[in-house]
Order: structure tokens, then C-alpha cells, then sequence
């Protein structure tokens, strides 16, 4: 066995690093092994070479041993005498991107009868006037009375994403062990987005029609809404709170339809005004209710009870709150009366293409289905407030 160097024999044993001594011996020639720890880094230092990459072996009882090369002098921001500074990095990505909002996940979840999804709504139960029946109790004349029922239905859309990973940059990433958890992170994360956007579209999506769509996205539930009628403004100088109060016991006071809201869906820009006006006119505090696991907003009392105020980023508002000709909108919904008619399976389903010659692993992100707002002309409403 050939007798190694004074060199190699002291730093015999561990991670390898190739060496090269200034001005003496070829780069790809001289190599030795340094302890893990880095501390043998200065005593080469000092014998005058300086690092070109560590090679770092990660070898268990059984295994073949496996190695990664790191380019030192490439990604060193320091190398002096005793030291060797190289960028080090959190094993947790930083991140607080908006994934999903919280209407998508109280309105009632059915599965689609078809395509279009068809249900029917009625509209009067056989109910006789009041001359039509009371009558002479010895001479009994019936009127005849029908319910009144219409057909109705809701066109499934279908929203798709992709996600591609390279082969190469995924094996590089793997090997360098640190964001290993990368592909499945980036996986449900493209789920989240996918989902992100569905919930802007179930309030804002562009279609105009259920039975003859115009577009591919969502008849949103904005635009079922004010397409019901239900629409109503409170001007700059009136009170949000006793506009909004009126208009929740005008929907509970109707005598055709038994409406009962569940909640009140604004900006937080909105709510905030709402809850400075119920301080500053009334000196209330309002109470909190919980609406999820953990989750608590304030809530109102109506005449429909205590109706949260839950804030939902995905309504936008026009204009400059406090500049006189701010548009900022509330909606008052029956929740159960809103549904998402899903086809196969409510949530986004993940499906892996075949690989192609370029060796890249396809992901694509699929959702089919459609909102509908049921009673949208008596059991939900747009209230506008001016400001």
C-alpha cells in the first residue's frame, strides 16, 4: 500500500476535499480528506493550498456510499486563513401567499345531475285566496288550485392547471437534500391556486347567463344576484349599520318566501367601517362568532339573529373610502341556498401525463363544476355603500 503524504495522513478519514497548493501541484492531482466538521479547512489553509470542492460522502451500514460535490470557490463569500464562509440557508421556504377563501368552503357542496345540472324551484304552493276558501258550510263549492314549479339548470365549466418538473432539476434538488420536499410542496400548492381561483370566480366570474352561457368562466354569484333584482344603496351620509339592518328584516318579512340569511359577506375594508360606526354612533363593541375551526368574526344583530361578518378578500370595491364616490359592496346570502354543482368528485383531482422524450414529469390540475344562487331574486342581496 503505498505510504500516503504527511498531508493526507492527517486529514485521513472523512469528507473529501480536493486541494491544489498555490503555485505547486495541479488542481486535479493533489486530493485529501478533511474531517466533517471543517475544522482540517485551515490547517490546508496554512500549508498553502487553497479548496476547490468538497466532496461529501453520506454512507449508512449497508448502503453504497453516495456523494455530492459542492463548488467552494464558486459559492464561498469568504475564504481566509481558519475560515471558509459559504451561503447556508432556512430548510423552510418563507411563505404566506393567499391560498383559499372562506366562501368556497361554507356554501353547500351537490353532486351535478348532468350536463347542464337541472333542478326545479317552485315558485306557489296550492294556496287559495281567502274567497276562494271560506264558503257556505252547507253548500261546498272547491276552487281548483295548482302549485307552480320552473325548470331550471346550472352549465358545469372546468377549470385546468399544469405543473411541469424537469428530470435534471429534480434529481439536483434531491441530492442536494435540502428542499427535497419541493415537488410535493409545489404539487398542492398548484391544488391551492387552482382553488385560489375558483373561489375569486365563484363571486366575480364574467358569465351572464345560465341557460346560455357567454364564456367559459362562472356565472358568478355577484352577477346572479344583482341579475335577481335584490339590490339596493346606502347613500354617503346614511348609516351602513341601520341600511343593512333594514334591508335583513324587508328579506325575513316576506310573505311568499320563508327567507332566513346566514351571513354578510363585504371587504374587510367595509367591515372595519362597520365596526367604527357601531363605536363612534353607538359605543357597542360587536360580538365575535366563530364561522370555522378557529376562526372567529364579528357579527351583527338582525332581525334574523346574529349574522357574521365574514371578510372576504375576493370582493373588491371602486373609488377611495372617505372621498364621497367609493362604491364598496355587501352581500347578505342564505348560504344553504348557494350550491356548487360538482362533477365526479367536489375537490381538484391531480393526474400525471405520460413522459414525454423530454423526460418531464406533467402534472395537470383538474375541477369540473358550476355555483348556483337559488332564490337569487328574494333570499340574497347586493347592498352598495356609498362613501
Amino acid at each position: 500500500m503505498k505510504k500516503k503524504s504527511p498531508h493526507e495522513q492527517s486529514l485521513y478519514g472523512a469528507p473529501e476535499i480536493l486541494v491544489s497548493a498555490k503555485k505547486r501541484v495541479p488542481r486535479h492531482v493533489l486530493a485529501a480528506m478533511v474531517a466533517a466538521d471543517g475544522s482540517e479547512l485551515s490547517r490546508l489553509t496554512k500549508h498553502g493550498f487553497s479548496v476547490v470542492r468538497v466532496f461529501q460522502q453520506d454512507k449508512t451500514e449497508g448502503e453504497k456510499m453516495r456523494g455530492q460535490f459542492l463548488d467552494l470557490m464558486a459559492a464561498a463569500d469568504f475564504i481566509g486563513p481558519g475560515a471558509v464562509e459559504i451561503d447556508r440557508y432556512q430548510t423552510e421556504i418563507f411563505d404566506i401567499v393567499r391560498r383559499r377563501g372562506v366562501f368556497g368552503q361554507r356554501i353547500k357542496q351537490a353532486p351535478a345531475t348532468g350536463h347542464p345540472s337541472r333542478f326545479f324551484e317552485e315558485t306557489t304552493i296550492a294556496a287559495p285566496t281567502a274567497a276562494q276558501a271560506f264558503v257556505d258550510p252547507r253548500n261546498i263549492v272547491p276552487t281548483v288550485n295548482s302549485p307552480s314549479r320552473v325548470e331550471l339548470s346550472v352549465p358545469l365549466k372546468a377549470l385546468v392547471s399544469q405543473l411541469n418538473y424537469n428530470l435534471f432539476d429534480l434529481e439536483v434538488t434531491a441530492q442536494q437534500s435540502q428542499f427535497a420536499y419541493l415537488q410535493a410542496k409545489d404539487l398542492a400548492d398548484a391544488v391551492d391556486g387552482l382553488l385560489r381561483t375558483h373561489d375569486v370566480a365563484l363571486w366575480n366570474g364574467n358569465d351572464t347567463s345560465l341557460s346560455a352561457p357567454t364564456t367559459p368562466q362562472y356565472f358568478g354569484v355577484v352577477g346572479q344576484i344583482e341579475a335577481g333584482g335584490n339590490t339596493t344603496t346606502i347613500g354617503t351620509s346614511a348609516s351602513i349599520v341601520d341600511g343593512l339592518k333594514s334591508t335583513i328584516a324587508n328579506m325575513v318579512a316576506n310573505s311568499s318566501y320563508e327567507v332566513r340569511p346566514t351571513a354578510i359577506y363585504a371587504n374587510p375594508v367595509l367591515l372595519d367601517l362597520i365596526d367604527r360606526e357601531m363605536k363612534t354612533e353607538f359605543n357597542v363593541v360587536l360580538n365575535t362568532v366563530e364561522i370555522t375551526g378557529g376562526i372567529r368574526v364579528k357579527a351583527l344583530t338582525t332581525q334574523a339573529g346574529e349574522l357574521p361578518l365574514i371578510p372576504e378578500w375576493a370582493l373588491g370595491y371602486t373609488g377611495t373610502p372617505g372621498s364621497g364616490s367609493a362604491v364598496l359592496p355587501a352581500y347578505i346570502v342564505t348560504e344553504d341556498l348557494i350550491e356548487y354543482h360538482w362533477l365526479t368528485d367536489p375537490n381538484p383531482r391531480v393526474f400525471r401525463l405520460g413522459l414525454p422524450s423530454a423526460l418531464t414529469q406533467q402534472m395537470v390540475v383538474v375541477k369540473f363544476g358550476a355555483p348556483v344562487v337559488k332564490g337569487a331574486s328574494f333570499a340574497h342581496y347586493e347592498v352598495k355603500v356609498q362613501r
